[in-house]
Protein backbone atom coordinates (compact mmCIF):
# COMPACT_ATOMS: atom_id res chain seq x y z
CA UNK A 1 0.00 0.00 0.00
CA UNK A 2 0.69 3.31 -0.99
CA UNK A 3 1.90 6.30 1.95
CA UNK A 4 -0.76 8.92 1.49
CA UNK A 5 -0.05 12.19 1.96
CA UNK A 6 -3.45 14.52 2.69
CA UNK A 7 -2.61 17.79 2.98
CA UNK A 8 -5.18 20.69 3.82
CA UNK A 9 -3.90 24.07 2.75
CA UNK A 10 -5.04 27.17 1.35
CA UNK A 11 -2.41 26.76 -1.24
CA UNK A 12 -2.49 23.60 -2.98
CA UNK A 13 -0.63 24.16 -5.43
CA UNK A 14 2.36 24.22 -3.71
CA UNK A 15 2.21 20.60 -3.70
CA UNK A 16 3.98 18.52 -4.59
CA UNK A 17 6.31 21.29 -5.23
CA UNK A 18 10.03 20.16 -4.65
CA UNK A 19 8.67 16.65 -3.96
CA UNK A 20 7.47 16.06 -7.76
CA UNK A 21 11.27 16.10 -8.49
CA UNK A 22 14.28 13.40 -7.34
CA UNK A 23 13.98 11.05 -5.63
CA UNK A 24 10.53 12.20 -4.22
CA UNK A 25 9.29 13.26 -7.47
CA UNK A 26 10.30 9.56 -8.99
CA UNK A 27 8.78 7.70 -6.03
CA UNK A 28 5.56 9.84 -6.74
CA UNK A 29 5.74 8.58 -10.55
CA UNK A 30 6.36 5.05 -9.19
CA UNK A 31 3.35 5.24 -6.88
CA UNK A 32 5.57 4.45 -3.72
CA UNK A 33 3.44 7.50 -2.46
CA UNK A 34 -0.01 9.60 -2.88
CA UNK A 35 0.17 13.58 -3.13
CA UNK A 36 -3.26 14.81 -2.43
CA UNK A 37 -3.67 18.21 -1.47
CA UNK A 38 -7.27 19.99 -0.09
CA UNK A 39 -8.04 23.49 -0.54
CA UNK A 40 -9.32 24.34 3.45
CA UNK A 41 -12.00 27.02 1.59
CA UNK A 42 -13.94 23.94 -0.27
CA UNK A 43 -15.32 23.78 3.36
CA UNK A 44 -16.54 27.29 3.93
CA UNK A 45 -20.09 28.11 4.19
CA UNK A 46 -20.20 31.60 3.40
CA UNK A 47 -20.76 33.15 -0.40
CA UNK A 48 -17.10 34.39 0.26
CA UNK A 49 -15.23 30.94 1.02
CA UNK A 50 -13.86 32.83 4.39
CA UNK A 51 -11.69 30.86 6.68
CA UNK A 52 -10.77 33.73 8.81
CA UNK A 53 -11.68 36.45 11.23
CA UNK A 54 -10.11 39.01 13.87
CA UNK A 55 -8.49 37.51 16.44
CA UNK A 56 -10.92 37.49 20.41
CA UNK A 57 -9.78 40.24 22.07
CA UNK A 58 -8.11 42.59 19.48
CA UNK A 59 -4.64 42.02 18.26
CA UNK A 60 -2.67 42.12 13.91
CA UNK A 61 -3.53 39.54 11.97
CA UNK A 62 -6.47 37.23 11.59
CA UNK A 63 -6.95 33.73 13.36
CA UNK A 64 -7.90 30.72 10.95
CA UNK A 65 -11.71 29.75 12.11
CA UNK A 66 -12.46 26.33 14.27
CA UNK A 67 -15.51 25.68 12.43
CA UNK A 68 -14.33 26.08 8.80
CA UNK A 69 -10.83 23.83 9.65
CA UNK A 70 -12.84 21.25 11.92
CA UNK A 71 -15.15 20.24 8.67
CA UNK A 72 -11.89 20.07 6.67
CA UNK A 73 -9.97 17.76 9.38
CA UNK A 74 -13.21 15.71 9.61
CA UNK A 75 -13.33 15.08 5.73
CA UNK A 76 -9.65 14.05 6.25
CA UNK A 77 -10.10 11.52 8.82
CA UNK A 78 -13.16 10.31 7.25
CA UNK A 79 -11.27 9.17 4.09
CA UNK A 80 -8.12 7.70 6.31
CA UNK A 81 -8.81 7.40 9.70
CA UNK A 82 -5.54 5.31 10.07
CA UNK A 83 -3.53 8.32 9.75
CA UNK A 84 -2.07 10.67 12.24
CA UNK A 85 -3.14 14.01 11.89
CA UNK A 86 -0.94 16.64 12.37
CA UNK A 87 -0.66 20.74 12.28
CA UNK A 88 2.14 22.60 11.57
CA UNK A 89 2.89 25.21 14.24
CA UNK A 90 6.20 26.88 15.96
CA UNK A 91 3.68 26.05 18.88
CA UNK A 92 4.25 22.63 18.42
CA UNK A 93 6.69 20.02 20.02
CA UNK A 94 10.10 19.69 17.75
CA UNK A 95 9.68 17.33 15.06
CA UNK A 96 12.08 14.37 15.37
CA UNK A 97 13.72 11.33 12.96
CA UNK A 98 12.93 9.18 15.38
CA UNK A 99 9.06 10.88 14.89
CA UNK A 100 9.64 10.83 11.30
CA UNK A 101 10.37 7.14 11.23
CA UNK A 102 7.71 6.58 13.38
CA UNK A 103 5.02 8.48 10.54
CA UNK A 104 7.11 6.50 7.83
CA UNK A 105 6.47 3.35 9.06
CA UNK A 106 2.54 3.99 8.89
CA UNK A 107 -0.02 4.35 6.26
CA UNK A 108 0.72 8.22 5.86
CA UNK A 109 -0.22 11.16 7.15
CA UNK A 110 -2.84 14.22 7.46
CA UNK A 111 -1.27 17.32 7.36
CA UNK A 112 -3.23 20.57 8.53
CA UNK A 113 -1.13 23.61 7.34
CA UNK A 114 -1.92 26.95 9.13
CA UNK A 115 -1.57 30.70 7.78
CA UNK A 116 -1.76 34.02 9.54
CA UNK A 117 -1.53 34.59 13.00
CA UNK A 118 -2.51 31.17 13.79
CA UNK A 119 -5.36 28.56 14.54
CA UNK A 120 -8.28 28.83 16.91
CA UNK A 121 -7.38 27.05 19.59
CA UNK A 122 -10.60 25.40 20.14
CA UNK A 123 -9.59 23.39 17.16
CA UNK A 124 -7.02 21.37 19.32
CA UNK A 125 -9.26 21.26 21.96
CA UNK A 126 -11.51 19.47 20.00
CA UNK A 127 -10.25 17.37 17.79
CA UNK A 128 -7.13 14.71 18.46
CA UNK A 129 -4.18 16.66 16.14
CA UNK A 130 -0.62 16.50 17.07
CA UNK A 131 0.96 19.96 17.28
CA UNK A 132 4.61 19.72 15.68
CA UNK A 133 7.37 22.17 15.04
CA UNK A 134 9.95 21.99 12.24
CA UNK A 135 11.87 24.81 14.45
CA UNK A 136 12.69 27.57 16.37
CA UNK A 137 11.75 30.67 13.69
CA UNK A 138 8.94 31.80 11.74
CA UNK A 139 7.56 31.00 8.47
CA UNK A 140 4.70 32.23 6.10
CA UNK A 141 2.38 29.70 6.73
CA UNK A 142 2.67 26.05 7.73
CA UNK A 143 3.32 24.40 3.96
CA UNK A 144 6.93 24.82 3.49
CA UNK A 145 7.08 22.83 7.15
CA UNK A 146 4.50 20.24 5.84
CA UNK A 147 7.37 19.66 2.50
CA UNK A 148 10.05 19.49 5.07
CA UNK A 149 8.03 16.84 6.93
CA UNK A 150 6.91 14.80 3.81
CA UNK A 151 10.24 15.08 2.31
CA UNK A 152 11.76 13.66 5.36
CA UNK A 153 9.46 10.62 5.85
CA UNK A 154 9.29 9.96 1.90
CA UNK A 155 13.17 9.51 1.86
CA UNK A 156 12.51 6.44 4.22
CA UNK A 157 10.08 4.40 1.75
CA UNK A 158 11.24 1.09 0.85
CA UNK A 159 12.99 1.74 -2.48
CA UNK A 160 13.08 5.38 -2.66
CA UNK A 161 16.74 5.41 -1.26
CA UNK A 162 17.98 2.74 -3.13
CA UNK A 163 20.48 0.79 -0.86
CA UNK A 164 18.59 0.27 2.37
CA UNK A 165 21.40 1.24 4.41
CA UNK A 166 22.45 4.45 2.13
CA UNK A 167 21.00 6.53 5.35
CA UNK A 168 21.91 4.88 8.44
CA UNK A 169 25.10 6.99 9.34
CA UNK A 170 23.57 10.42 8.47
CA UNK A 171 22.69 13.14 11.15
CA UNK A 172 20.86 12.28 13.60
CA UNK A 173 19.79 8.79 12.66
CA UNK A 174 22.18 7.55 15.30
CA UNK A 175 21.24 10.53 17.47
CA UNK A 176 24.71 12.63 16.79
CA UNK A 177 25.41 15.09 13.60
CA UNK A 178 27.44 12.88 10.52
CA UNK A 179 30.96 12.76 10.23
CA UNK A 180 32.39 14.62 7.75
CA UNK A 181 32.77 13.43 4.33
CA UNK A 182 35.20 13.78 1.51
CA UNK A 183 35.64 12.65 -2.23
CA UNK A 184 38.17 13.09 -5.55
CA UNK A 185 40.24 14.72 -6.06
CA UNK A 186 42.70 13.68 -3.50
CA UNK A 187 43.77 17.47 -3.15
CA UNK A 188 42.14 20.74 -3.43
CA UNK A 189 43.31 24.10 -2.44
CA UNK A 190 46.08 22.83 -0.63
CA UNK A 191 43.69 20.78 1.83
CA UNK A 192 43.84 16.76 1.40
CA UNK A 193 41.83 14.05 2.42
CA UNK A 194 42.63 12.62 5.74
CA UNK A 195 45.12 9.62 5.45
CA UNK A 196 42.87 7.66 7.37
CA UNK A 197 40.49 7.72 4.73
CA UNK A 198 42.99 6.35 2.34
CA UNK A 199 44.19 3.63 4.40
CA UNK A 200 42.36 1.19 3.28
CA UNK A 201 41.60 0.29 7.06
CA UNK A 202 38.07 -0.17 7.89
CA UNK A 203 38.54 -0.54 11.22
CA UNK A 204 40.67 2.50 11.43
CA UNK A 205 37.99 4.72 9.64
CA UNK A 206 35.00 3.48 11.36
CA UNK A 207 36.93 4.71 14.67
CA UNK A 208 37.91 7.99 13.13
CA UNK A 209 34.22 8.56 11.58
CA UNK A 210 32.69 7.51 15.03
CA UNK A 211 35.23 10.07 16.71
CA UNK A 212 34.27 12.90 14.18
CA UNK A 213 30.25 12.29 14.92
CA UNK A 214 31.17 12.46 19.01
CA UNK A 215 33.25 15.89 18.58
CA UNK A 216 31.03 17.62 16.44
CA UNK A 217 28.32 16.87 17.91
CA UNK A 218 29.85 17.79 21.37
CA UNK A 219 30.90 20.93 20.13
CA UNK A 220 28.16 22.25 17.62
CA UNK A 221 24.85 20.43 19.31
CA UNK A 222 25.69 20.23 22.82
CA UNK A 223 21.93 19.61 23.18
CA UNK A 224 21.99 16.54 20.83
CA UNK A 225 25.44 15.59 22.79
CA UNK A 226 23.66 15.80 26.33
CA UNK A 227 20.53 13.28 25.15
CA UNK A 228 23.28 11.36 23.61
CA UNK A 229 25.24 10.59 27.01
CA UNK A 230 21.95 10.19 28.82
CA UNK A 231 20.66 7.74 26.35
CA UNK A 232 24.11 5.81 26.72
CA UNK A 233 24.37 5.45 30.44
CA UNK A 234 21.06 4.16 30.84
CA UNK A 235 21.27 0.23 32.41
CA UNK A 236 19.67 -2.27 30.47
CA UNK A 237 16.61 -1.99 32.68
CA UNK A 238 16.42 1.66 31.93
CA UNK A 239 17.31 2.90 35.47
CA UNK A 240 19.93 5.78 34.94
CA UNK A 241 23.36 5.60 36.34
CA UNK A 242 25.95 8.05 36.95
CA UNK A 243 29.00 8.16 34.49
CA UNK A 244 31.35 6.32 37.09
CA UNK A 245 28.97 3.36 37.53
CA UNK A 246 28.44 3.24 33.78
CA UNK A 247 32.45 2.62 33.59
Amino acid sequence: MSFAATILTLYPEMFPGPLGISLAGRALAEGRWICDPVQIRDFATDRHRSVDDTPAGGGAGMVMRADVLARAVDHALERRPDAPLLAMTPRGRPLTQARVREIAAGPGVTILCGRFEGIDERLFDARAIEQVSIGDYILSGGEMAALTLLDACIRLLPGVMGAASSGDDESFETGLLEYPQYTRPQSWEGRTIPEVLRSGDHARIDAWRKHQAENDTRLRRPDLWERHIGARVLSPSGARRTEEEGR
